[in-house]
């Protein structure tokens, strides 16, 4: 198979034997996938300052099985100019493409998802923000989507100023004084309906869905850390910690 001039970014690299890397990338049409870079280590071959990650690409590629080689590359765009804990929040969803997806799965949507999150952590957007709002759509291509909209035990309208229990396997249920508990995350209506709405900018709200979205993902990442919140969790540690910032 060749491939031509695909959009990608690289998302994960490392040394492969003493000249080459092994990269992992996410393209629009084909999902996650692995190739192998020959002389990109080599000091003067002009494609190791494209291949890192937050650079946008278009890459050709060659192989049948599950590792191709990269036979072109050149920036559609400019570096991303990521850094501080915005740069630690884009090392985030890369990992968790690299954990979460399998190789050559399509996934068109979350491509462009995942631009969009780039560019919000980019700008003045929060990066709180921009995390709930990719973890939500990656979600629903992982075919994991969220019910957002109505009770999942009473099939009722939710209501924004209603306490709920959002179970991981079926969806929200609203939460009766004295009921039984069912190991869920709490979260109010309001909260659900500003992650469907995508305005999710309220200090009580995103902290709700931070916990809800990590509850989900945990199911899918299983007992092996992210390296990635360990370095943003040491980042956080600093003393004085400003407007905008938080914890994967």
């Amino acid at each position: 198979m060749r491939v031509q001039q695909q959009p990608a970014y690289v998302i994960h690299h490392h040394d492969y034997s003493e000249t080459s890397l092994l990269l992992e990338l996410f393209t629009r049409d084909y999902g996650r996938i692995g190739v192998i870079a020959k002389g990109a280590r080599r000091a003067k071959n002009e494609r190791r300052a494209l291949l890192n990650p937050f650079t946008p690409l278009r890459i050709d590629w060659s192989g049948k099985g599950e590792l191709g080689v990269l036979t072109g590359v050149e920036a559609s765009g400019s570096a991303l100019a990521l850094s501080g804990e915005a740069l630690y929040c884009g090392f985030y969803i890369n990992e968790l493409l690299i954990r979460l997806l399998h190789r050559h799965d399509p996934h068109a949507q979350l491509f462009d998802g995942y631009q969009q999150c780039l560019q919000r952590l980019q700008s003045d957007t929060r990066n709180d923000v921009a995390l709930r709002l990719f973890e939500y759509l990656l979600l629903q291509e992982m075919g994991y989507g969220l019910v957002l909209d109505h009770d999942a035990f009473d099939n009722r309208p939710i209501e924004e100023d209603q306490l709920y229990e959002y179970i991981s396997d079926s969806g929200p249920r609203l939460v009766v004084p004295g009921g039984e508990a069912h190991g869920g995350s709490p979260v109010h209506g309001r909260s659900l309906v500003a992650l469907a709405t995508g305005r999710i900018d309220d200090p009580v709200i995103l902290q709700e869905l931070k916990r809800l979205m990590r509850m989900l993902l945990e199911r899918h990442l299983g007992d092996k850390p992210l390296n990635s919140r360990q370095l943003m969790r040491s980042l956080s540690q600093r003393p004085k910690v400003s407007q905008g910032e938080t914890e994967t």
